[in-house]
């Protein structure tokens, strides 16, 4: 039986020991890295967006639409490779 949750594989009954999957821990991390970066570049776009919008600064603005857009290309292809894992 396979735990997928925590990529942890139960042994047959009357065996010991547990096996672990010893890359689950850096595929996580790495994604959850990677989904903060992106996340982290939206809100600074919202913020430059936000920031132009009141300044008047049409140039502002349209970089903080620019980084947003990056970072929803950069979030789809986070749930591809997340698809790709299952």
């Amino acid at each position: 039986m396979i735990c997928v949750a925590l990529g942890v594989e139960r042994p047959a009954a009357g065996t010991r020991g547990v096996k672990t999957n010893p890359n689950l821990e850096e595929m996580t991390a790495m994604g959850l890295d990677d989904k903060l970066s992106n996340t982290g570049e939206d809100l600074k776009g919202k913020a430059k967006e936000a920031t132009g919008k009141a300044r008047g600064d049409e140039s502002q603005e349209a970089e903080g639409k620019t980084d947003q857009s990056k970072s929803d290309l950069k979030q789809a292809g986070e749930k591809v490779k997340d698809a790709f894992k299952k």
